[in-house]
């Protein structure tokens, strides 16, 4: 049995944490990946009204600063299986936050160029489903050995 560190929480208090927000980021980041799919013809178009508005890059760039921050403040667990995805996770949102309120206008100009590629959508979009299909599982299994698997 592992001495518990003074002031770290335990390893069913993590557990109860890992799952609780790999049930909330899977099942959204599914939802994401079907609406990247099921309009992934729209999206040069998209693309451009987005890029023609840096202000909503910097206001999305807040409030994915904030839900990384969240993730990372109740999650920074870097060691012991999958759950060391929801922490990266949370890193990636918030640096990328930080990345679209310090530099809305460069990043207007990348969306114009990345968004008329619907081929990098689908694998993007691929992707983000394979993820938030396995944080699902993870999330909602009832298997606590999926814990450390």
């Amino acid at each position: 049995m592992m001495a518990r560190v003074r002031g770290q929480p335990d390893n069913s208090v993590l557990s109860a944490t890992s799952k609780m927000i790999a049930a909330l980021i899977g099942p959204t980041l599914i939802a994401i990946a079907a609406a990247m799919l099921l309009n992934f013809r729209s999206f040069p178009q998209l693309a451009e009204q987005i890029s023609r508005d840096p202000a909503l890059i910097f206001l999305s760039g807040i409030l994915l600063f904030v839900a990384g921050l969240a993730i990372v403040r109740a999650h920074n667990i870097w060691a012991g299986g999958w759950p060391v995805l929801v922490t990266v996770l949370g890193w990636v949102a918030v640096l990328g936050g930080l990345a679209r309120m310090l530099f809305p206008t460069q990043l207007a100009a990348m969306v114009a160029r990345v968004g008329q590629s619907s081929g990098w959508i689908v694998v993007a979009a691929v992707v983000i489903l394979v993820i938030g299909a396995f944080l699902s599982f993870k999330g909602y299994s009832r298997d606590e050995a999926n814990m450390l698997a």
